[in-house]
């Protein structure tokens, strides 16, 4: 998906937030209070969860990848049985 060439566009602070969750490996999830704290935004955790939710090309920007601090899976723009399918099949 890296690879795609791909015409994505947002605000300075939803870049920011999808270009941390890109970094997130496969497999993984971080908390949106985690990614608030890598891009310098410590007190933005529901400012993250916005941009997540604005997030057009799931392909490339892997917002599945963002949960609650307690691990909870949390909204989805594509529903959280599709965010549960993607994260199960990137663990295994």
């Amino acid at each position: 998906a890296a690879d795609l060439p791909l015409d994505i566009r947002g605000t300075a602070f939803q870049m920011r937030v999808w270009r941390a969750l890109q970094s997130i490996p496969a497999g993984n999830t971080k908390s949106y209070a985690d990614i608030a704290r890598a891009i310098g935004a410590p007190s933005s955790a529901r400012a993250v969860g916005s941009a997540c939710a604005k997030n057009t090309v799931a392909v490339a920007i892997p917002c599945h990848r963002a949960v609650a601090t307690s691990g909870k899976l949390t909204g989805y723009r594509w529903g959280l049985s599709r965010k549960r399918e993607l994260l199960r099949r990137e663990k295994a």
